[in-house]
């Protein structure tokens, strides 16, 4: 029997206009009834997924950060994965050298960004809802587990940014997470890797679990759960790896899938 189900946000549990679907809260209530948690696995902010599930985060484990940072809903750290401070500066540094590029230090207490994101808070605000603005990388004062890069100007993150790293690769993980951004984290710091960890905590089997996605930063944890499910929506590679398709994210498929496990009785 499934026990814990994960979900990516973006392009896979929010539909397209970024929003939770209504049917959600029934959803929570009966898996509650199942003695089953959901746990949302996104790049977003802990801050940013627990403010989008209030209601419901007693109830559920928030996987934030891409896997770099674990916590349940009363912020009790269940586990992380933190960055050497000195690579951060050359990945910042880095970042600050090419055209139209804006940095994120994710880190545990907050994120930081530097005053020329004001003209796109409106897109930072979607991912980190508890930031602080900084003059220089060397006001951070946090323990970082990412660093996200976003193409602001012209959103071809691939093209523009996940190329230009590639002499981190040998040292980083460098992940395109969306057509706007790319995530820098340590070695095996992923989806995939986090999901591994939080089980093992919490004794429960590779078989009793179900993840969905649909971009590339989900790929680990397609690999890491039996029941695996690609959005119809997602990325061709993500697809090959799963095992299990849900309708778009437009059609509410995470929804639609869990409710289906449920008719199987698998849940």
């Amino acid at each position: 029997m499934i026990k814990l189900i994960f979900s990516d946000m973006d392009g896979t549990l929010l539909d397209e206009n970024g929003k939770v679907p209504e049917e959600f809260d029934d959803l929570m209530a009966e898996l509650k009834k199942r003695n089953v948690r959901f746990v949302p696995a996104s790049g977003r902010q802990y801050h940013s997924l627990v403010k989008s599930f209030e209601k419901h985060r007693d109830s559920m484990i928030f996987m934030a950060e891409n896997g770099c940072m674990v916590r349940d809903g009363k912020g009790t750290e269940l586990y992380s994965n933190v960055m050497d401070r000195e690579v951060c500066r050359r990945i910042w540094n880095k970042s600050l050298s090419l055209p139209g590029i804006y940095p994120v230090a994710c880190a545990k207490k907050a994120s930081y960004i530097l005053p020329h994101w004001e003209k796109y808070l409106d897109e930072c605000r979607k991912y980190f809802s508890k930031y602080e603005f900084i003059e220089s990388f060397d006001d951070i004062d946090d323990e970082i587990v990412k660093i996200a890069l976003a193409d602001n100007h012209n959103w071809q993150a691939e093209k523009n940014i996940y190329h230009s790293f590639d002499e981190f690769k040998p040292e980083m993980q460098v992940s395109l997470s969306s057509d706007l951004w790319v995530d820098l984290t340590n070695n095996g710091a992923n989806k995939g890797e986090s999901i591994k960890h939080l089980i093992a905590k919490l004794g429960i089997g590779f078989d009793e679990c179900a993840a969905f996605g649909d971009f590339l930063n989900d790929y680990e944890m397609m690999s890491a759960v039996y029941y695996s499910f690609a959005m119809e929506n997602a990325h061709p590679r993500l697809k090959e790896v799963a095992r299990f398709r849900a309708k778009s994210n437009a059609e509410h498929g995470v929804i639609k899938a869990i409710y289906d496990l449920i008719e199987q009785g698998l849940i």
